[in-house]
């Protein structure tokens, strides 16, 4: 499968694989940022892209920058939808309480991940299927 990506800035990244056989694509930061303790930043790849129809693509964080610099995602994952063709903003929140955390152009700060989507219809019903599980344990399984 193609992902169709058109670079909107200079000196803007196709999304890459860091490894063959790695999911996720990487996505690169276009523009330098500081994102103080607690604060979050919307930070532009400079790209946009086609997503492949019965698909969306997940913005997901990087596991990496969670462990050293406790940067994770606001709305994680973030959903780029089939018809969406804007510049991919990667929505990031420092959750580190003393240090800031830098951003510069080139910089890997999210994964894109294309999944397949099942196209649902909502249909009203009485009642639902019966299951083992039923309505307990929203928040915990035990």
């Amino acid at each position: 499968m193609q992902l169709p990506v058109r670079l909107l800035v200079p000196g803007a990244r196709l999304p890459a694989r860091a490894h063959a056989d790695d999911a996720g694509l990487d996505l690169h930061a276009s523009e330098p940022a500081t994102i103080g303790p607690g604060e979050r930043a919307a930070v532009g790849t400079g790209i946009a892209v086609a997503i492949p129809p019965g698909h969306a693509g997940l913005v997901l964080p990087r596991s990496g920058l969670a462990m050293r610099h406790g940067i994770a995602l606001v709305n994680a994952p973030g959903l780029i939808d089939t018809g969406y063709r804007g510049e991919i903003r990667v929505l990031l929140l420092n959750t580190d309480r003393e240090n800031e955390f830098a951003l510069s152009p080139g910089d890997r700060i999210a994964q894109l991940l294309l999944v397949g989507y099942a196209d649902a219809e909502p249909v009203e019903v009485a009642a639902l299927e019966d299951t083992d599980r039923g309505a307990g344990g929203f928040g915990s399984t035990g």
